[in-house]
């Protein structure tokens, strides 16, 4: 982290670094962006609204490049260690501000969430985070992957930091205690370890009972969100390119891959897109709260075989094709030093009522 160890006794804010903090360069993880950067001439709107509440920055966040994979590897600005364990990735691209929580360096860091990029790291380290619906937080001053999906949202220790982080965001935010009555969805995954559904499960009947869903859509949505990304992604960011030797080695792979996707799979990740979106809402009006893993398994190791970023986000990015928000809340894994975590999809606008929820599964787990 970039300390900049601003004074006084407000809340100990970290800032990821693509998102703009007046007087400092926003790099995006990238030696190309790097090249060009000039210090903020003013925060990003979010980072703005933080000051006005109180918030002091104490640093800004390490990522990976162009928050363009969610394992969180950097070999150009630095890895961020794994506090549960050094061996194991931190998860991407928010690293840095999972990092920073969860080692106590911050009270609230925000991240920025394409495909699971607060919710992933939040998973690898053991915090909770939120990923907010999308248009709901203004991105100005936001360094872009993917603006139609792009989201900024909080990450703390624990629920109680998660929402001081969307105080700050927005004055007055507010969650909706969670009262009994109708059950959760439960939505399940092919590929999830059972250990690893189980620990979920167990944790979400400690508040409701569960009703297991079927979605048409919701597993195939992982490639929708690479296709829409790869097509923004390129637009934005393919020119750098041109200086191969300001781009690392996977991203230069993956940005031409994720463009070629797109070029064939757009209009078909757009209608998905659609599709998902209409049938989520239709779960969402007969269940407060749609829930899954974060990962199909702990945090992986840096050399397992990943194949891309889809294995860690297979569960995460089709909430951001949908547009909803989504919490993720660890939870204890029997067995492990590494937690579990449960990921809670509510209605678009619904993050009171989903850091509420996630509260009461927090509160029986204590």
């Amino acid at each position: 982290m970039l300390r900049t160890d601003a004074p006084g006794d407000g809340p100990r804010l970290a800032v990821k670094d693509a998102i703009d903090v007046a007087g400092l360069p926003t790099t995006a993880g990238s030696a190309a962006v790097a090249a060009l950067a000039r210090p903020a001439g003013r925060d990003a709107a979010v980072v703005a609204a933080a000051r006005a509440a109180g918030a002091r920055i104490v640093g800004k966040t390490n990522l990976t490049e162009f928050c363009l994979a969610a394992d969180g590897l950097n070999p150009w600005s630095g890895t961020p260690v794994n506090p549960l364990d050094p061996g194991r990735v931190p998860g991407g691209s928010s690293g840095g501000s999972a990092v920073a929580v969860a080692t106590g360096e911050a009270d609230v860091a925000f991240g920025t969430d394409t495909g699971g990029s607060v919710r992933v790291p939040a998973a690898c380290c053991g915090i909770a985070a939120l990923k907010t619906t999308h248009g709901r937080v203004p991105l100005d001053g936001v360094h872009p992957l993917a603006p139609s999906l792009d989201t900024v949202g909080p990450m703390g220790r624990d629920v109680a930091a998660v929402v001081l982080g969307m105080r700050l965001i927005e004055p007055g935010f507010a969650p909706v205690p969670y009262e009994p009555g109708g059950s959760i969805a439960r939505l399940r995954a092919p590929g999830v370890r059972p250990e690893i559904d189980a620990a979920v499960d167990d944790a979400l009947r400690r508040v409701a009972p569960l009703t297991d869903v079927r979605s048409e859509e919701f597993h195939e949505a992982g490639m929708a969100n690479g296709a829409i990304v790869g097509h923004e992604a390129w637009n934005l960011h393919g020119h750098h390119l041109e200086r191969p030797d300001l781009v690392g080695e996977r991203v230069r792979d993956r940005l031409p891959m994720l463009e070629s996707i797109a070029r064939k799979y757009l209009p078909w990740a757009r209608e998905t897109q659609r599709a998902l979106r209409a049938e989520l809402d239709a779960i969402l009006g007969r269940h407060p709260a749609i829930a899954l893993p974060v990962l199909a398994t702990v945090a992986p190791e840096p050399d397992d075989d990943l194949h891309g970023d889809l294995p860690l986000t297979r569960l995460t990015g089709p909430v951001n094709v949908a547009g909803l928000p989504a919490v993720a809340l660890p939870v204890p894994l029997p067995g492990s030093h590494l937690p579990a975590s449960v990921q809670l999809i509510g209605p678009a606008g619904g993050e009171e009522r989903l850091c509420g929820l996630a509260a009461a599964i927090e509160s029986a787990l204590r």
